[in-house]
């Protein structure tokens, strides 16, 4: 025979079962903690230095004064610098120049990679954006050495059809060579930046366009194309950012072209104001003046897209 087990007793009715009262609670403090070693480092090493430079510009140094306070002294010499403002319409005609060229190009390899979709799409994507891994220094060096007359590839090119040696270090030719150099360096990132975007088109609206009879042209230019506009408008932000901080390309090819000056772009200037002159005041100076300018690029540029996409 099986032995029967006890069974327990219900509990008498109208009493519930006992149950922990402690709830896990987080200590107001908690994020703020989390958030305290990100913030040290913001402060360390951004608003302080922001804050010191920041200073300086509002500042003055001289022999017989010493530092004392000179107000907006020096943002009134900037703005009426002459080889300051020389090389901002230097950059200036740069970036129009080289900006629509650069995105139009990284625009079209975009939809080609886009509409290929094989496996040669995947070595484009892995080539296009080697020149970006390239350190610019490097590259700049690298592209110095084949513009060069003595040794360089591509200046004995026109011999080869009977023609003359091309200097590109000239002064006609130099801005067109340091366009060439960031046109190949930044080409490849917007490729990328504008195939991701161009991931979040649907392929339905595409396949209805198909339907409709449209050509992969007609599909490009007007389904895809739209549709990646905040894309667009973001990589040409950032373009313009990038012009206006015109800086490496032109600090290294100086070693080769002798006709870059001090002041070739406002980067520079700032730079050769501060390391090579010691005029730190007015370096700083420079240096928020560019700031404020690209704030208010910027900002003018996001403005007018965000009216142009709401009026379409």
């Amino acid at each position: 025979m099986t032995r029967a087990l006890p069974i327990a007793p219900p509990e008498p009715s109208g009493r519930a079962p006992r149950r922990s009262s402690r709830r896990a609670t987080a200590h107001p403090l908690a994020g703020a903690l989390f958030v305290l070693p990100f913030f040290l480092v913001v402060v360390a090493f951004l608003v302080v230095p922001l804050g010191f430079a920041f200073w300086l510009s509002l500042s003055s140094k001289s022999l017989a004064r010493g530092t004392r306070f000179s107000g907006v002294d020096n943002y009134v010499r900037a703005f009426t610098d002459p080889l300051l403002l020389d090389g901002v319409v230097r950059v200036v005609l740069f970036g129009v120049v080289q900006i629509p060229i650069m995105l139009g190009v990284a625009l079209a390899g975009a939809l080609a990679i886009d509409a290929v979709g094989t496996r040669f799409a995947r070595v484009y994507r892995l080539v296009a954006f080697t020149p970006y891994a390239v350190p610019a220094v490097l590259g700049a060096l690298m592209w110095g050495f084949l513009y060069s007359r003595t040794f360089g590839v591509f200046a004995d090119v026109p011999v080869l059809f009977g023609g003359q040696p091309v200097d590109f270090f000239s002064s006609s030719l130099l801005l067109v060579s340091l366009g060439n150099i960031v046109t190949w360096a930044w080409t490849g990132y917007n490729t990328i930046v504008l195939y991701s975007a161009l991931q979040g088109v649907p392929r339905e609206t595409c396949e209805a366009a198909v339907i409709d009879g449209a050509s992969p042209v007609q599909i490009a230019l007007r389904v895809k194309v739209p549709a990646i506009r905040r894309a667009v408008s973001l990589a040409a932000i950032f373009s313009v950012i990038g012009t206006v901080q015109f800086f490496t390309e032109p600090y290294v090819m100086a070693r080769f072209a002798p006709q870059i000056s001090a002041g070739y772009t406002p980067n520079l200037y700032a730079y050769n104001q501060a390391f090579a002159y010691s005029n730190f005041h007015y370096s700083a100076a420079i240096s928020f003046t560019l700031g404020f300018v690209v704030f208010v690029v910027a900002h003018v540029f996001v403005v007018v897209s965000r009216r142009r996409g709401a009026a379409s």
